[in-house]
């Protein structure tokens, strides 16, 4: 119970369980890295690290038949302080293989890397298990921004995450030249 505790605890400090997804139990384990860097909840991404896709890998459970979508979004768009487009959507990848990275799945919403006009973001990773492979078509959003996890979930039966991470990113400083 500990162990579960201490997995959300951040996501409910940095305010992703509440304004992104409900209250989950983490049930899979979700790793991201951008190059070397890999991704824990809270720690800072410059958005020019973050310009490619991620690896994303889902390690095998002993029921290794599991597939999962992917989920990347960014609740604090364009301003933390006016979030009049939360969520903007950032990334969708389905039909992911359990023990695989999210490159096995089938991209849904081309993957889009950070570019926080002001104040520092939060992009989160949401995933799901899926009861199956997606053999029905997606309810796909007509935009990016203002987005849903929960609604989007809801509409495609996915139904509670099973695992979230989330990094903050800000802008970078433009490189004067002298």
């Amino acid at each position: 119970m500990a162990s579960i505790v201490r997995s959300i605890d951040p996501l409910v400090v940095g305010r992703v369980i509440g304004e992104v997804v409900d209250m989950f139990v983490p049930m899979a384990d979700l790793r991201v890295q951008y190059g070397t860097k890999h991704i824990f909840n809270g720690c800072e991404i410059k958005p020019s690290l973050a310009i490619e896709r991620p690896l994303v890998h889902i390690p095998p459970l002993p029921s290794n038949d599991n597939l999962y979508s992917l989920i990347m979004v960014d609740p604090d768009a364009p301003s933390p302080s006016e979030p009049q487009m939360r969520e903007w959507l950032h990334w969708i990848v389905a039909d992911i293989p359990q023990g695989m990275d999210a490159s096995k799945g089938k991209e849904l919403v081309e993957y889009m890397g950070p570019k926080p006009p002001t104040g520092i973001h939060r992009y989160v990773f949401v995933l799901f298990r899926q009861k199956g492979p997606s053999t029905k078509q997606w309810q796909l959003p007509l935009a990016r921004n203002n987005f849903s996890t929960r609604n989007f979930a809801a509409h495609n039966g996915l139904g509670l995450p099973v695992a979230a991470v989330y990094f903050n990113s800000q802008k970078e400083a433009a490189n004067k030249k002298r």
